[in-house]
C-alpha cells in the first residue's frame, strides 16, 4: 500500500504534503475532508480531483477540522491518495432523510458489500440526520462477525447546521457511503479512548425516544441539563460539545459510553444525541482538561496495536471528536502528535473532527459508536502472505 497526502488551498489549488508524489493511475482510492462551507464554495476542487484521479473511488465528507499528517487543518480541504500493492475494495451508498431510517441503512450498506473476503469497512455518514447507534447495529446485522468497522459521522464545526458527505465532486445531505476492504494481506489495527471524567449525581434516563433524550429523573432533559451549564446555556448546543453526557447501563459495572449532544428543542425542552439514550440507564456530566485527553489520544494509539506493535503501518486514519479540539484549542494538534508518536512519526495520516466516531475500543473488540474519543484505524499490506 502506498499513500500520499494532498492539501488544497484557495492561492495554491492542489499540492502534495511531504515528499511522497501520488501515481494518478495506480491510486484507487482518494479520501477528501473539508469545512463544509470550504467544500461547497470550491466545488471545482473537488471536481479537479475526481478528474486527476479517474480511476479511483474518491469520496469524503464535511468536518468540524481536518486532520493532515501531523497538522490540524482548519482551512481548504485535505486529502489521501491511497493504490494497493494486491488488496481492493468496494463501496455502498444509503440516503436518510431522518435517524428513524438509520438501521434500515445499516442494512441497505452491509447488504451491498461484497462479504467474502471482507476485512474492515469504513463509513462516512451524514452527522446530523443519523443515529449512529442504529447505524452500526444495522450493519452488524448482515455483516460477519469480527468485520471491524470504523469512520465517524460528518461535522460542521460547532454550527450543527447540515453536514455533508460527498461521492466525487457530488456533496449531498443525508448520505452514506461504506467502503470495504479486501485482501489476505491486509491488516487491520484499531483503537479509540477519549479521556473524559464524569462528574456529578448520577441521573436516570426516565424517558427517550431513540437518541432523542426527553426526561432525566422525571424532569424535562434540557431544563436538568441547563441548571448544571448556568451561563453557559445560553451558547447551546455548541457548549453542550464541552460537557457531553456519560450514559451506564444499570447494574452492568460496564464503563460509561460518551454521548454528544447534536441538536437542542426549547419547546419540547429535549435533546438529540448522536446516539441511543436508552431509558432506565443512568447519565452523568462529563468534563475534561487537556492533559486527560492528551492521555486518551495516546491511549487509542497504545490499543490499535494490542501490546503487538507491528513493524511499520501503510496508512492511519484518525477520527477525533470536534469537543476535543475546542477544549484543545490550539493544542489539537498535539493530540494528533501524540498518535504519531506511538504508531510511527512518518506514518501517513489523514483524518477530521467528527460528530460521532465509529471503531472498535481495541483490535479485536466489537466496532461500536463512541463521542469524545480519538480513534485510529492503522492499514498494512503484508506481501509475505
Amino acid at each position: 500500500m502506498k499513500c500520499a497526502l494532498l492539501r488544497w488551498s484557495a492561492p495554491q489549488g492542489w499540492q502534495a504534503v511531504g515528499d511522497r508524489v501520488p501515481d494518478e493511475n495506480a491510486t484507487r482510492l482518494v479520501l477528501y475532508f473539508g469545512d463544509r462551507r470550504e467544500l461547497v464554495s470550491h466545488s471545482g476542487a473537488l471536481e479537479e480531483l475526481s478528474a486527476r484521479f479517474s480511476g479511483a473511488l474518491v469520496f469524503g465528507c464535511s468536518s468540524a477540522g481536518e486532520i493532515s499528517g501531523a497538522d490540524v487543518v482548519l482551512q481548504g480541504i485535505s486529502a489521501m491518495a491511497i493504490s494497493f500493492d494486491s488488496s481492493t475494495c468496494a463501496h455502498a451508498v444509503a440516503h436518510v432523510t431522518s435517524a428513524s431510517e438509520s438501521l434500515a441503512a445499516g442494512k441497505s450498506l452491509a447488504g451491498q458489500l461484497p462479504l467474502q473476503g471482507l476485512r474492515g469497512v469504513l463509513v462516512l455518514s451524514d452527522g446530523t440526520l443519523v443515529n449512529g447507534t442504529e447505524l452500526v447495529s444495522g450493519l452488524h446485522e448482515i455483516l460477519p462477525p469480527g468485520i471491524p468497522l470504523f469512520g465517524g459521522l460528518a461535522g460542521d464545526g460547532d454550527r450543527f447546521e447540515s453536514t455533508l458527505v460527498g461521492v466525487g465532486a457530488e456533496l449531498e445531505s443525508g448520505r452514506i457511503v461504506a467502503v470495504g476492504f479486501y485482501g489476505k494481506n491486509l491488516d487491520i489495527f484499531c483503537g479509540s479512548a477519549g479521556g473524559w471524567e464524569a462528574f456529578g449525581p448520577f441521573r436516570r434516563i426516565t424517558k427517550s425516544s431513540g437518541n432523542v433524550l426527553i426526561e432525566l429523573d422525571d424532569e424535562p432533559a434540557l431544563a436538568v441539563y441547563k441548571k448544571y451549564l448556568g451561563e453557559r446555556a445560553e451558547e447551546l448546543p455548541a457548549s453542550a460539545l464541552l460537557f457531553p453526557l456519560a450514559v451506564y447501563t444499570k447494574g452492568t459495572g460496564q464503563e460509561g459510553v460518551v454521548r454528544t449532544i447534536l441538536t437542542i428543542d426549547e419547546d419540547a425542552q429535549t435533546m438529540t444525541f448522536a446516539g441511543d439514550m436508552p431509558e432506565g440507564d443512568e447519565a452523568r456530566l462529563m468534563h475534561a482538561g487537556p492533559d486527560r485527553l492528551m492521555f486518551g489520544a495516546q491511549t487509542a494509539a497504545e490499543r490499535a496495536f494490542g501490546g503487538q506493535k507491528p513493524s511499520s503501518a501503510d496508512a492511519a486514519i484518525l477520527v477525533s471528536c470536534v469537543g476535543r479540539r475546542l477544549v484543545l484549542r490550539q493544542g489539537a494538534v498535539d493530540e494528533v502528535r501524540k498518535v504519531l508518536s506511538v504508531i510511527g512519526e512518518e506514518t501517513p495520516a489523514i483524518g477530521f473532527y467528527s460528530y460521532g466516531e465509529l471503531s472498535p475500543a481495541q483490535t479485536g473488540a466489537v466496532s461500536e459508536l463512541h463521542n469524545q474519543t480519538m480513534t485510529l484505524t492503522l492499514f498494512r499490506e503484508n506481501p509475505a502472505r
